[in-house]
């Protein structure tokens, strides 16, 4: 079972955007960015997908504190490929921010790509 953890502003909404998808395998659960880090750091979650209003700092600030920015990446108010999205995930990215109102497009293309790496 993969785990998503959902923060930020939007974090309810990227929860019931990816549960409605119905996807095996995937599970998603509402976070604060700090539980999220501790659980990411030892293995108790493999994902955060984090939301606000511009997408760009507050959505993973804590994340890239803790986590470094290795890990890290943002998409600001752009939508990314599918193409994007599986480098990313090949390069080994594990916390995602984007802003709110792209939660309808990106909630589902992240979490069918990260479905598909099984």
């Amino acid at each position: 079972m993969t785990k998503i953890l959902a923060g930020g502003v939007g974090k309810t909404e990227v929860t019931q955007t990816i549960k409605q998808l119905g996807i095996d395998g995937l599970e998603v659960t509402a976070s604060s960015d700090m539980d999220a880090a501790m659980k990411l750091r030892v293995g108790q979650a493999d994902f955060y997908l984090g939301t606000c209003h511009t997408g760009a700092g507050a959505s993973l600030g804590v994340l890239v504190g803790l986590m470094g920015s290795a890990v890290c990446h943002t998409f600001g108010r752009t939508i990314p490929t599918e193409e994007q999205v599986t480098a990313l995930l090949d390069e080994g990215k594990k916390v995602f921010g984007f802003s709110m109102d792209q939660i309808d497009t990106i909630a589902p293309l992240m979490a069918r790509a990260i479905a598909a790496r099984g």
